[in-house]
């Protein structure tokens, strides 16, 4: 058996290397975000005038009904059928009425994901490229995005296609069933109020554990026990790149947002929950799509190390959420 008086000692070190951390934490840390842009990522390129425009900003007035926001890395090969996809749906739903843009949002690529993006820019003048001069990893990519969009309403989707576009009518439903509110009828009194509504692949789970390996279970069951415990307990799948957001709610969450990185959307849904702002999961059609960034045991320890970073951070006051006046 160990002493106990060596047990003491042991228990003593993790203590003192505990608050050591914590104190690092707190001296060196912003206690908000600091949002670096540079001047060549604040416009975008018209293709119809052959000239640099400015991006508006999400604190001005909405004035469309909504805004698509793509990152994408390296996705010379997946972004064009998911645009077909995406643009095909919202040019059907434009007959109706709905106004709209979308933001492809290149994050340092270094292939040809802007001139794939910028040749559907020549096609529709719904679609505006803001490409970023370096990597910033996704949630940074989204976030501008995000902070340069018209939309009352804002949808993130991933540049892979794996969500059925189409499956916006159920975000939109679950929303509308929320605030009592349709966007395309009263977009002013949606962009107002809060709401945040998650595609997920929770639904999934049994039928893609019966094809992984017993290791990459222990990962994602680690990920999502860690989720659960330390950060969000309501949404069952965080990390699905499918979510809509009303303008005030991405307004307030993406200014706040400081993980640029995969966990990101854990931190957004941490500081929603924080904020008693509404969230609803909807399950969605996800098929995998070859060609994923993550890779399988170094992802997700990063994104183990974010979520625990960011659970400590939070209860240790380093970083802080201000509670809007409109909440």
């Amino acid at each position: 058996m160990i002493p106990l008086e060596i047990i003491s000692i042991l228990i003593l070190i993790l203590v003192f290397t505990f608050l050591a951390i914590c104190t690092y934490l707190y001296i060196n840390t912003s206690r908000f975000p600091k949002i670096k842009r540079y001047e060549e990522e604040k416009s975008f390129l018209n293709q119809k005038t052959g000239k640099r425009e400015p991006f508006p900003s999400l604190h001005d007035e909405f004035n469309l009904h909504l805004s698509v926001i793509i990152p994408a890395y390296n996705e010379e090969t997946r972004l064009k059928p998911m645009l077909d996809e995406c643009l095909e749906f919202l040019e059907n739903r434009k007959k109706s009425g709905l106004t709209y843009e979308v933001i492809v949002v290149s994050d340092g690529s270094t292939d040809k994901t802007v001139q794939v993006a910028q040749n559907y820019a020549k096609k529709y003048d719904t679609l505006r490229v803001l490409e970023l001069i370096e990597n910033r990893g996704k949630g940074g990519a989204v976030r501008l995005g995000m902070l340069s969009a018209r939309g009352s309403v804002l949808l993130f989707a991933d540049a892979d296609g794996a969500t059925k576009f189409s499956d916006l009518d159920k975000l939109e439903d679950s929303m509308k069933e929320i605030l009592n509110c349709d966007y395309k009828i009263n977009p002013e009194k949606v962009a107002n109020a809060h709401a945040v509504v998650c595609g997920s692949r929770a639904h999934l789970e049994e039928a893609e554990a019966a094809r992984r390996s017993f290791f990459r279970l222990i990962l994602m069951h680690g990920f999502h026990f860690l989720v659960w415990t330390l950060c969000v307990r309501h949404v069952r799948d965080t990390q699905c790149g499918f979510k809509l957001f009303t303008r005030e709610s991405a307004k307030t969450l993406f200014d706040a947002l400081h993980v640029e990185r995969w966990a990101f959307d854990v931190e957004i849904l941490y500081i929603a929950q924080t904020l008693d702002i509404p969230i609803t999961e909807i399950a969605v059609n996800w098929t995998e799509i070859e060609g994923s960034k993550i890779i399988p045991f170094w992802s997700w320890l990063e994104m183990g190390c974010d979520l625990l970073l960011i659970w400590l951070r939070y209860k240790i006051r380093a970083w802080r959420i201000i509670r809007p006046k409109k909440l």
